[in-house]
């Protein structure tokens, strides 16, 4: 979810029509021009790219229209971001800090192929000039970070000061402190137990560099959920979650239910198996997962001290549309709800 930058970054590119049947190395040099061909060819002979998950370690395969191509390198040099008025939904805002409901598909800061319409972006036009320089010129102000496609609630810095305290505070993870994070998630299956802690070590897949994985030589890893509802039907179920992080890796709550066998719904990466659980679901419910488009996981709640007044704050991000939507359509299949 919320991890501190790894030493890699990934770049991930989706070959279009304009790019289908080149080679890889020139592929990714004209969608990633931060980096320079021979450059993206070093990287590709050191097995740093993946072709639809599996390593590609010749420049000069062809792609295809559709392919998912990766690119595993050191992030480009720091490029400032452009300001860009974007509307933000600002649920707080004072001189030290800016919390936001971020909606899904929006990216929190710039990278190849992901350089304008950023969190990031918007943040720089509407706090006036007064972000660059904290946290550096790519990530100004950004404490954590969002999934692309996962919505909801977010604190931004506008201080070095606001920034090294609510830094600390995350790195934490509210061990020792008021921090914390809610997120809802509706997941595939009946899951039987009220609530529960997921606790494995998560890394990078060995066989898609896309995905994480559990692996016993990744890093800590600790997600508490509660059952907050059951749906069902005839041949499929759903169960709405409560999920609390202990800890903020990459995709960690979507890894760890998919890792006890109930994926996020609609999770294009962590659910693909579960495609065909749609086709047993009634309308209007089967058409509303189909056309999530993303996985139906949202941050719900963020609380924190503020880092000038020592106030201890909270904050609450409703459903978006799409997943009150999704609510709406499995009321009438409620099973009963979980009372904590």
């Amino acid at each position: 979810m919320d991890e501190p930058e790894a030493e890699d970054e990934d770049f991930a590119v989706t070959v279009d029509a304009d790019l289908a049947g080149g080679r890889l190395d020139a592929v990714l040099a004209k969608a990633l021009p931060a980096f320079s061909r021979n450059r993206i060819k070093d990287l590709i002979l050191a097995g740093a790219a993946a072709i639809n998950g599996q390593t590609a370690r010749e420049p000069k395969t062809k792609v295809k229209l559709g392919d998912a191509l990766l690119l595993s390198a050191p992030p480009a040099e720091d490029a400032t971001p452009e300001p860009e008025d974007i509307p933000l939904d600002i649920l707080e805002e004072d001189e030290d800090i800016i919390v936001i409901d971020k909606p899904a598909g929006m990216v929190v800061h710039p990278a190849p192929g992901s350089t304008h319409g950023t969190l990031v972006n918007a943040l720089l036009f509407h706090c006036k000039g007064s972000l660059p320089g904290i946290n550096g010129v790519k990530r100004p102000g950004i404490v954590h970070r969002l999934d692309k496609d996962t919505s909801g609630v977010m604190v931004a810095a506008k201080t070095d000061a606001a920034m090294a305290h609510l830094a600390a505070q995350f790195a934490d993870h509210g061990r020792n402190g008021p921090l914390h994070r809610a997120y809802t998630a509706f997941v595939w299956g009946a899951m039987q137990q009220a609530r529960g802690t997921v606790d494995a070590p998560l890394g990078r897949d060995p066989a898609n560099r896309l995905k994480q994985s559990v692996r016993r030589d990744g890093r800590e890893a600790i997600t508490h959920y509660a059952v907050e509802a059951r749906y069902g039907g005839e041949g499929w179920d759903i169960t709405k979650l409560r999920c609390e992080l202990e800890t903020g890796r990459t995709h960690q709550i979507r890894v760890h239910l998919a890792h006890i066998g109930h994926p996020v719904v609609a999770d294009p990466l962590y659910a693909s198996g579960y495609a065909t659980k749609s086709r047993r679901l009634p309308e209007p419910l089967r058409q509303i997962v189909d056309g999530l488009g993303r996985q139906a996981l949202h941050a719900a709640e963020l609380g924190f001290e503020h880092p000038t007044s020592g106030e201890e704050m909270g904050f609450e991000a409703p459903l978006p549309p799409d997943l009150a939507a999704l609510e709406d359509a499995l009321a009438p299949f409620d099973k009963g709800v979980v009372r904590r």
